[in-house]
């Protein structure tokens, strides 16, 4: 199986390559980058090829066709809400998820549809109040988005979206060296709140061995069957997927 991933380079993306790597069944692996990957470079291994892309918001017919035969993709790109001003956080978080899935429905198929697998998170929201944060609107309005593009895709795409809790990457040796660093004050509030969340909050825990391989196989379509009984919700046709139905359909507590 052929599958596409992007945001590579963070600490999501690092777990889901890491997965992609692993799984037997993943043949071929286009990470599209805007530069080149030391993990990749690291690994080796003959079926991940990274091609280097600038444009999020531009997919033309020669990067299409070297992405010919991809049957999903996990879209881990993004970029916290602090980092950027409103505009770009906006544009990279939205618009450029919603232009990659409206090209990619051309890779799939009628009886075969191309899985678009969103990274959205906890506290994403269809319904804002007038206190939320612009991460819940934003990812909450991308959500709803997919789903409507889903809807009118003539069943040639499935877009999904995966919101994750707290994600910690701290038993995860093999990626460490390829994440970023968040800075002090995130690390400073993670090994205060990191505890809690591992042995009291465990719901909100995203481990990211886990999570790797949750968005992997959900790329894949093989965790179609366990999705609703897991707690997963539908939007329209598509699916939302909180960390407590993650947690579950992994075989975790939660």
């Amino acid at each position: 199986m052929h599958l596409i991933l992007t945001g590579a380079t963070g600490l999501v993306g690092s777990s889901v390559l890491e997965a992609m790597i692993r799984a037997k069944d993943v043949t071929k692996i286009s990470v599209l980058s805007r530069r080149p990957i030391p993990f990749v470079e690291d690994a080796k291994n003959p079926k991940v090829n990274v091609i280097i892309h600038r444009d999020f918001q531009k997919y033309d017919a020669n990067l299409l066709s070297q992405l010919s035969g991809a049957q999903g993709c996990v879209w881990a790109l993004g970029i916290s809400q602090t980092k950027v001003g409103k505009d770009d956080y906006v544009k990279i978080t939205k618009d450029y998820s919603l232009a990659a899935a409206e090209s990619f429905t051309a890779l799939g198929e009628a009886d075969r549809p191309f899985r678009f697998i969103y990274v959205s998170g906890e506290g994403a929201t269809q319904e804002p109040g007038r206190f939320s944060a612009i991460f819940a609107r934003v990812k909450g309005e991308t959500e709803q988005s997919l789903a409507d593009l889903t809807a009118s895709s003539q069943g040639r795409l499935q877009a999904d979206s995966v919101r994750p809790g707290f994600v910690d990457a701290s038993q995860h040796d093999s990626i460490k060296p390829y994440i970023p660093n968040p800075g002090f004050l995130y690390n400073a509030g993670v090994g205060v709140l990191g505890p809690v969340i591992r042995n009291v909050m465990v719901g909100q825990h995203s481990p990211t061995p886990m999570l790797g391989s949750f968005l992997t196989e959900m790329a894949m379509g093989t965790k179609d069957s366990s999705l609703q009984s897991s707690g997963a919700v539908r939007l329209g046709p598509s699916w939302i997927v909180p960390n407590v139905a993650i947690r579950k359909a992994m075989g975790l507590k939660a």
